[in-house]
């Protein structure tokens, strides 16, 4: 644990990276019968961050760090810009367990290690709770643990709940937190969260959504339905079609945040709709496929596709939003029946020493 400057913000995502830290996939379970096309799925996404920024990669072994290594190489990924590092895991999604980066009052970087327990529901989470730990020695940042309001316990939290949008700002649901369902802190209330989200991350404002979306195994995860793109600008995945299960939880959505823009306190807010794809099955189960989950980096934004006619509706509107970013379609269709793509298995590292900037 080390010393820090308050008071702490978290960027957002779209201001300067050092780099992006994503984990080579091993744990076969996650895609069943599916996992052989997975680490080609990485390596194209290593080969469009490289061309932009650093990229870290936790390997489960040195012959994981091998095969990484040669499936990075046959893609023509930018090598001089990628580091492999010897890392066990029990899975691969580094949003949620990997820290929070934020910058303390003097602009340096800070690891923010959330406790980590599987998203309350599965087992084997104990390697991924030890990622920050690793991430602070190999990077030699100062990393604190979060502590509840009313007791010494760590605050249990995951990145893909999180949305902000780095000047006080921050998307979070109802489902995630409120619930009592997968629960992550017993006995913590909306008022709690919020004390800890303006410690913690410098909020000064916390926005309640409803729900996620169909099929999302976090149970509530803000980060598969609204995404901040600019300091007053949302995207929200809206489904259109009212015998959708997506469409009551995405209109309830919608209209918390049209109310919200009309709070003097927060808005106005610019709200721009995004399409789902149609749904994306895998044996009987619907998966939690969103062009949502698109990852903002240095001079790149990397959207999920789905093989689906919105597919080039989401990049178009994205492109249009991300002036002066490119932005790429990986495909995302065998990636997301491992419940998550791109958001989800990254996380940022900010450069820090950087004044606020106004986004996209």
């Amino acid at each position: 644990m080390n010393q820090i400057a308050s008071p702490l913000r978290m960027p957002a995502e779209w201001e300067p990276h050092r780099a992006t830290w994503i984990a080579w996939p091993h744990h076969e379970p996650d895609w069943p019968t599916k996992f052989e096309p997975i680490p080609w799925v990485y390596a194209e996404i290593a080969r469009v961050l490289a061309q932009h920024e650093n990229v870290e990669i936790l390997c489960q072994c040195d012959e994981t760090a091998a095969s990484a290594r040669s499936n990075l190489e046959a893609h023509a990924v930018q090598m001089d810009r990628v580091r492999l590092h010897v890392v066990p895991t029990d899975r691969v999604w580094l949003r949620d367990s990997a820290p929070t980066g934020v910058v303390d009052a003097n602009g340096d970087v800070v690891l923010l290690n959330w406790a980590f327990n599987g998203w309350a529901k599965y087992d084997n989470w104990k390697l991924d709770a030890q990622v920050g730990p690793a991430m602070g020695k190999i990077t030699n940042l100062p990393r604190v643990e979060p502590k509840r309001s009313d007791s010494n316990e760590r605050v249990v939290l995951e990145g893909g709940g999180i949305e902000t949008n780095g000047d006080g700002l921050l998307l979070v649901t109802e489902e995630w937190l409120l619930s009592d369902v997968q629960v992550r802190n017993p006995g913590f209330r909306r008022d709690h969260y919020d004390r800890a989200f303006a410690e913690w991350l410098g909020t000064r404002r916390t926005i309640w959504l409803g729900a996620s979306c169909v099929g999302d195994d976090t149970h509530g995860h803000v980060d598969d339905v609204a995404r901040f793109i600019s300091r007053d600008t949302i995207v929200l995945a809206v489904e259109r079609d009212p015998a959708d299960e997506n469409h009551a939880l995405s209109m309830d959505n919608l209209r918390r945040l049209e109310s919200a823009s009309k709070d003097s306190a927060i808005g106005p807010l610019r709200l721009v709709q995004l399409p789902f794809p149609k749904p994306v099955m895998m044996l009987g189960e619907r998966l939690p496929a969103s062009y949502a989950n698109f990852y903002i980096a240095n001079g790149v934004v990397i959207v999920p596709t789905f093989n689906d006619p919105n597919d080039l509706v989401a990049l178009r509107i994205l492109s249009e939003l991300f002036q002066g970013r490119e932005v790429v379609g990986i495909h995302a269709r065998d990636l997301v029946w491992g419940l998550g793509t791109l958001h989800c298995l990254s996380q940022q590292e900010p450069l820090g020493k950087r004044k606020l900037t106004s986004g996209r």
